[in-house]
C-alpha cells in the first residue's frame, strides 16, 4: 500500500490542475469554491485514474467533494438505469447531506440522477426512482441491505463504491452489512474508504476488499476565526424551535444566519419564526438568482434580520452585519462547520456561533471540537426569567425613547384630559396605554415549571441497576409493527429515537404483540414529534403511531404473560431495563 501524507496548511493546487472536466469546474466556481483542500487535492486525481483509495482524515476536511466530484465524472448517464456509484454513510443525516452535495455538484450535468436511500423514508419513492434509473445512490447500510434482499437494487453496473465515515459505520454495528454489500458488488469495482481512524477492523476491511490502495493521511487541523465565541446547547428535537425563539429574544444580535440541513426545512423554520414575530426569510438552492440577490440585499440593509439557509445556499455569502450563526442542525462534518462559522466575525468584528446538539449527536460535537481544536462552551436554554428580563429591558428602552419625542406634549394633554374627566390616577392610565400598545400577546412568559433533577446512582455509571425514571408522565401508544415483522425493543427504540428526536429516558415499557406493539412514551408528545414520526418505518412497514385505546392497553394472549396482583410492570419492564443497559 502506497502512502501519501498531507498537511492541512500546505499549499494546494487549483481545481483546474486535478483533471476535472469543464462542467464540474464551472459548477465549483458558481458555488464559490476557490481551491481544493489537501484531501481533495490528493484524492481526486487518484480516483480519476482508477486507483482504490484509503483516506485517513478527521471529519470535516472536505472528504465529500473528494469522492463526489470524481464519481460524477466517472459515471455515464447514458449507460443503462442501474447505479454506477454507491456511497455508504453511517447515518440518515449524513446520507442526506452527501446526497445534497452530489446534487449541487451535478447542477451542470443534465441527466445525472442521485438518490438518497435510508430508513424512515417511504419505499415507494425509492422504488420508483430506482425503476426510472439513477446513476448515484447514497444510503445507509441497513436500507441498502433491505433493497438487496428484495432484489430492488441492481449493483451489476457499479463502478465506484465509497465508504464514508467507515469507522463510524463499524462502531454502529454495520460491519456485516458493509462486507455483504462489498461482496455483492462487481469484483472490478473501484473502492474509496474514508475514515477518521484506522482500527484493526478497518485495516482488515481495506486488505480484503481494496486492490493495492493508495493511503492518504491528512495531518493538521481545520481552524476557525479567533474572534468568534463558540457555544452549544443540548436540546431534544421537539425543543429546537422554542429554544431558538428564546435565544432570539435574549441574544443581542444584529443579523443572524440559522443553518438547517435540508431545503424544505429552510421554508418551514422561516415560516415558524415569522409567525412568532421575527423578521426571517429562507434561502436555499431552489431559489432563483434574482430572488436570492433581493433577499441578501434585505439582510445587508437591515430590512431582514434572520436568514434560514442550507450549507450550499450560504456559500459565498458575505454580509458584515452577521453577528450570530446558529446551527439549528449541527453539521455532520467539520468543513461545513468551519464554512458556516466563517459567515460571522468578518471585517474585524466579533462573532457568536451557537450549535444545537441532540443527545444522538454528541459524537458530532466531539468530532468538531477535536478537528478544530476549538471548545464549544455549553450554554443552557434561556429560561422564562431570562426572556422576561430582556422583554422588560426593551420595554424600558421604548419608554425612554418615547420620552424624548417632540410629540410628547400633545399626548400629555390627552392624558391630562382623561385624568381630569374620569378621575383616574395617571399611573393607571399609563398602564392602560401600555396594555393597549402590547396587544393580545402577553408581555411576559409564564415561569418555567420546576424540573426535579434525575438522580443517577453511582452504581448506574458503573453498569449497575437502572435508576427509577423521573420526568413527565407516560402514556401508551400503539405502533403497527410486531412479532410478524420480527422486531425487538432495540428496533423500536432506535427508530423512534432517531426519527422523533426522543431520548432513551422517554421510553417506558414496550409490549411487542403479534401484529402491533404498545410503547410507553411521554403523554404529551409535541406536534413536531408526531410529524417526524408520521412516515417512520420499521422493517419496511409504516409504524402508524397512535394513542392506544384503553382496551388495547389491557394485556392479552399476544403478550405472553399477565401481571399478578400488585406486580405492575414487573417482568416486561425488567426485560427492557436489561436491554437499556445492554
Amino acid at each position: 500500500m502506497a502512502t501519501t501524507e498531507s498537511t492541512s496548511d500546505e499549499s494546494a493546487p487549483d481545481f483546474t490542475d486535478l483533471g476535472l472536466d469543464d462542467r464540474l469546474l464551472r459548477t465549483l466556481r458558481q458555488l464559490g469554491y476557490e481551491s481544493p483542500t489537501p484531501i481533495q487535492a490528493a484524492t481526486i486525481p487518484l480516483l480519476l485514474s482508477g486507483k482504490d483509495v484509503v483516506g485517513l482524515a478527521q471529519t470535516g476536511t472536505g472528504k465529500t467533494a473528494a469522492f463526489a466530484l470524481p464519481a460524477l465524472q466517472l459515471v455515464d448517464p447514458k449507460r443503462g438505469r442501474a447505479p454506477q456509484a454507491l456511497v455508504l454513510a453511517p447515518t440518515r443525516e449524513l446520507a442526506v447531506q452527501v446526497c445534497e452535495a452530489f446534487q449541487a455538484y451535478a447542477a451542470g450535468m443534465p441527466g445525472m440522477h442521485v438518490l438518497p436511500v435510508y430508513g424512515g423514508q417511504g419505499y415507494g419513492v425509492q422504488l420508483s426512482a430506482l425503476a426510472r434509473g439513477v446513476q448515484v445512490v447514497v444510503g445507509t447500510p441497513g436500507r441498502i441491505m433491505d433493497h438487496l434482499d428484495k432484489g430492488t437494487l441492481d449493483l451489476s453496473e457499479l463502478r465506484l463504491l465509497v465508504l464514508d465515515e467507515a469507522d463510524e459505520m463499524l462502531s454502529m454495528g454495520f460491519a456485516e452489512d458493509v462486507e455483504t454489500i462489498l461482496s455483492a458488488a462487481p469484483a472490478e469495482k473501484q473502492v474509496a474508504l474514508f475514515s477518521a481512524t484506522m482500527p484493526p477492523a478497518i485495516r482488515r476491511l481495506s486488505g480484503t476488499y481494496l486492490r493495492d490502495p493508495e493511503e492518504i493521511i491528512l495531518r493538521g487541523r481545520t481552524t476557525t476565526a479567533t474572534n468568534v465565541r463558540h457555544r452549544h446547547l443540548m436540546v431534544s428535537y421537539p425543543q429546537k424551535v422554542d429554544a431558538l425563539t428564546r435565544i432570539l429574544e435574549t441574544e443581542n444580535f444584529e443579523g443572524m444566519i440559522v443553518f438547517v440541513r435540508t431545503k424544505n426545512e429552510t421554508e418551514t423554520l422561516a415560516e415558524k419564526l415569522q409567525a412568532r414575530g421575527f423578521s426571517a426569510s429562507a434561502i436555499n438552492g431552489d431559489m432563483a438568482q434574482p430572488q436570492r440577490e433581493r433577499t441578501i440585499g434585505q439582510l445587508k440593509s437591515g430590512k431582514l434580520d434572520i436568514l434560514v439557509a442550507t450549507d450550499v445556499a450560504a456559500r459565498g455569502l458575505d454580509v458584515d452585519r452577521i453577528s450570530h450563526v446558529v446551527n439549528f442542525d449541527i453539521p455532520t462534518d467539520t468543513e461545513s462547520y468551519v464554512h458556516r462559522i466563517g459567515r460571522t466575525g468578518r471585517a474585524g468584528r466579533s462573532g457568536e456561533a451557537i450549535s444545537f446538539v441532540t443527545p444522538r449527536e454528541r459524537h458530532l460535537l466531539s468530532s468538531i471540537q477535536r478537528a478544530t481544536g476549538q471548545t464549544l462552551e455549553p450554554m443552557p436554554i434561556p429560561s422564562a426569567d431570562d426572556v422576561n428580563a430582556t422583554r422588560l429591558s426593551r420595554f424600558d428602552d421604548a419608554i425612554t425613547a418615547a420620552l424624548g419625542s417632540e410629540r410628547l406634549d400633545l399626548f400629555r394633554q390627552v392624558v391630562a384630559h382623561y385624568v381630569n374627566e374620569y378621575d383616574v390616577p395617571e399611573l393607571d392610565v399609563a398602564a392602560a396605554l401600555a396594555l393597549q400598545a402590547q396587544g393580545e400577546s402577553p408581555l411576559l412568559l409564564e415561569p418555567d415549571p420546576e424540573v426535579r433533577p434525575e438522580r443517577r446512582p453511582r452504581e448506574f455509571a458503573e453498569g449497575g441497576p437502572r435508576p427509577r425514571r423521573e420526568g413527565p408522565p407516560l402514556a401508551n401508544y400503539r405502533i403497527a409493527v410486531g412479532k410478524r415483522q420480527r422486531i425487538t425493543p432495540r428496533h423500536i427504540v432506535g427508530a423512534l429515537a432517531n426519527e422523533g428526536g426522543l431520548r432513551r429516558s422517554d421510553f417506558g415499557h414496550i409490549d411487542i404483540r403479534a401484529d402491533h406493539s404498545l410503547v410507553e412514551l411521554p403523554a404529551s408528545l409535541p406536534r413536531e414529534t408526531w410529524e417526524a414520526l408520521r412516515d417512520t418505518r420499521i422493517s419496511g412497514k409504516l409504524i402508524e403511531l397512535a394513542a392506544a385505546s384503553p382496551r388495547s392497553r389491557d394485556r392479552d394472549r399476544d403478550s405472553g404473560w399477565k401481571p399478578r396482583k400488585g406486580q405492575g410492570k414487573g417482568k416486561g419492564e425488567k426485560k427492557f431495563r436489561r436491554f437499556n443497559q445492554g
